[in-house]
């Protein structure tokens, strides 16, 4: 039988097209729900991690699809030398178990559908993202049912037109994946000036602490450094030069840093969904220096000053 001539390549090279199918999927997928996610943005979805799924899900694509394509060539042109081997029991299992994993996805969906219709939740966002579940499962679906049946593996005109427009969507999608995920160089600026806000909010909370214990603004930051707790003043993650500091007054002191890019450009390139509308953000900041005025209120630390005033005594009723 052809299954004892079953050979260890054989094995490894139909389980990596399975694999890589899989995750080549699931990377897909990532990418449509993330293109959803920003082209219908939802009020009630914010700060979560769009662009780094874009990021991850092009990665994956990327890598991967290729791999998929080459290998599965490779195993078609084997087949076409060795017809045999179409009937190999790790051929026809992870065939048949690809089919029933993406007849699964589309019962799921449907279900999904229907129960989020009833509920009262049908969204164009989430019809968007169902008819690409359902869209990708039914491909796959496709061509594997078409794929276990098959018994001529020669190349015609139909399956290299197929397999170049299959090609043609998933380049697209990458490309879209790369637009949207921002430039690798402008997404090392924000993570620079991401990281001096960091700095920048570490300093505030130390000048604080200063403050209550003291009552009084350091008179520079090499103050606030405490060897005890194990705080060391940062500095500019690319300069390595010192952040600006300034006593503007008993309560009042300013902090200032150098940025590369803006508030707004950072936002577009960070891993968020649009802003919530109508928040405040009190480290908006465009480039070149930029400094941030901060004042003490002493109300609010009355309890950790000592100047909390004393609870009454109770006095004894003769």
């Amino acid at each position: 039988m052809a299954d004892s001539h079953t050979y260890p390549r054989d094995f490894f090279l139909y389980l990596l097209v399975t694999v890589t199918l899989y995750v080549s999927v699931v990377g897909g997928l990532m990418l449509l729900f993330q293109f959803i996610n920003l082209a219908l943005p939802d009020p009630l979805d914010y700060a979560q991690g769009v662009r780094d799924s874009i990021r991850w899900g092009a990665a994956m694509l990327t890598i991967l699809f290729p791999v998929f394509a080459f290998t599965t060539r490779f195993l078609h042109r084997d087949l076409t030398s060795h017809p045999e081997k179409a009937e190999y029991r790790i051929r026809k299992w992870l065939l048949y178990f690809t089919i029933f994993v993406a007849a699964l996805l589309i019962i799921g969906d449907l279900i999904t559908l229907l129960y989020n219709f009833l509920n009262g939740d049908l969204t164009i966002r989430f019809l968007f993202k169902i008819l690409s579940v359902g869209l990708v499962a039914g491909l796959v679906f496709g061509y594997e049912l078409w794929d276990v049946r098959r018994t001529d593996f020669q190349a015609t005109s139909g399956n290299r037109a197929i397999s170049w427009s299959l090609a043609g969507v998933v380049l697209v999608v990458v490309i879209a994946g790369f637009y949207l995920s921002g430039s690798p160089f402008e997404q090392r600026r924000v993570r620079f000036d991401e990281q001096r806000l960091s700095d920048l909010q570490q300093i505030q909370y130390q000048v604080t602490e200063y403050w209550i214990a003291k009552q009084a603004l350091p008179a520079t930051l090499v103050d606030v450094q405490n060897p005890l707790i194990g705080f060391v003043l940062p500095l500019d993650p690319s300069t390595h030069e010192a952040y600006g500091f300034e006593r503007l007054g008993s309560l009042k002191f300013s902090l200032c840093a150098v940025f590369d890019t803006t508030s707004d450009s950072a936002s577009k390139n960070r891993d968020t969904y649009p802003v919530k509308q109508g928040g405040m953000d009190f480290w908006d900041h465009g480039t070149g220096k930029v400094c941030f005025e901060r004042t003490i209120d002493p109300d609010l630390y009355r309890d950790r000053t000592g100047k909390f005033p004393p609870a009454p005594v109770a006095v004894p009723v003769q």
